[in-house]
């Protein structure tokens, strides 16, 4: 059996104000539906963030829309659970009618008590949705108001799980969490007060496999658990990574897994070098990837993102490490790649004259986290 594991689509999302709605038709319609098609899963878990915001533009809704539809007609069962960023409720419309379908949507926490059985050739797979939550939700759901932290809620929710394990079948969690250990970058929500948002892998150990979403790399988190990554890059910092989806094949109780990279649209990528070469560079094959330029000249270079852009028409950035290297860049330089709460202690200095207390630490963490989420 087949399934295919995918998640952190953000439908609508906007990279330095360009929309990359384009970018995401072509990985449904050329990348991921073409593969479905030619490999025909059993099913394929969507684990979390279909959409950039709570409010989705109408845009979003229609190419989720018509990917949803060509899954329904391509037979394969299709399981989806709402990550930080999505509004559950909205997503909830017509999951009843849906499931008639094969499209299974698991927007409240009592819906992971709701296994879907994926079967074929033999082989069952039982698959466990479990939407993003927040300690209060799980709080009420669970009646239990002395649980703190999203670990211990995570630890008390899989235990209603457990009696619903079907002997001789393969179980498989969806979340969409944060493990502990696991690498954040610049594009995800990094503002964890005291861990209390990360969870131990160790609790997953129970399931032959977890299909993780919310951070935007694709890596193992411990155990059976794996994070598929995002289908595109979202953020400058993502240009390295290869990017696609997780492809399962169970033969036995264990899968194997391997990452099918696909080809986007438009790249995103960090090139460097000197103005000049730079310039002739996009004069001679101009650029369509959305890239951020570095130049290496040792001094100043003139109006370079006007004279650039006509040869990379998707520019993102112009740094110029000789700004930066000057004076009144050198403690932009130092926090360069810095942690949120150190910038904001640095910029309280600056403003303040004195560093920040305990409690203003404390506010910003609060603020922030919210903010990112």
């Amino acid at each position: 059996m087949r399934i295919f594991h995918t998640s952190d689509w953000h439908l609508g999302r906007m990279l330095y104000g360009r929309s990359l709605l384009e970018d995401q038709r072509h990985f449904l319609e050329k990348a991921l539906l073409p593969a479905i098609e030619r490999e025909k899963p059993a099913g394929l878990l969507l684990c979390g963030d279909v959409y950039d915001r709570p409010v989705a533009p109408a845009e979003a809704i229609a190419l989720f829309d018509r990917a949803l539809s060509r899954l329904v007609e391509l037979g394969v069962k299709v399981c989806v659970i709402p990550g930080n960023h999505d509004g559950a409720q909205r997503m909830a419309l017509l999951k009843g009618a849906l499931r008639k379908s094969g499209v299974f949507f698991a927007t409240s926490l009592e819906d992971s008590l709701s296994p879907v059985l994926l079967e074929e050739g033999g082989q069952r797979v039982q698959v466990f949705p479990l939407p993003f939550f927040d300690t209060p939700t799980a709080r009420d759901f669970l009646g239990d108001p002395t649980l703190r932290g999203e670990a211990a809620c995570m630890e008390k929710l899989l235990q209603k799980l457990y009696p619903l394990f079907e002997p001789g079948a393969a179980h498989v969690l969806m979340a969409h969490c944060f493990c502990a250990g696991s690498v954040v970058g610049d594009s995800e929500s990094g503002a964890f007060v005291g861990g209390s948002g990360q969870i131990p892998p160790a609790l997953f150990e129970r399931f032959d496999y977890v299909a993780l979403g919310h951070l935007h790399g694709c890596q193992r988190a411990g155990g059976n658990a794996r994070y598929c990554g995002t289908p595109l890059k979202y953020s400058l910092d993502e240009a390295g990574q290869e990017k696609g989806f997780l492809v399962l094949d169970w033969e036995g109780g264990k899968p194997s897994i391997r990452h099918q990279e696909a080809m986007p649209l438009r790249d995103v990528r960090k090139i460097e070098g000197p103005f000049a070469g730079l310039l002739a560079q996009g004069e001679a094959c101009p650029c369509e990837d959305y890239v951020e330029l570095c130049l290496t000249d040792k001094s100043p270079v003139l109006l370079a993102s006007q004279r650039l852009r006509p040869f990379y028409p998707n520019l993102l950035a112009v740094r110029n490490q000789w700004a930066l290297e000057g004076a009144a860049g050198k403690r932009a330089l130092s926090l360069q790649g810095a942690r949120e709460d150190a910038v904001f202690a640095a910029f309280f200095q600056e403003v303040c004259g004195t560093a920040p207390e305990e409690a203003d630490m404390a506010l910003f963490q609060e603020v922030w986290k919210e903010v990112r989420l």
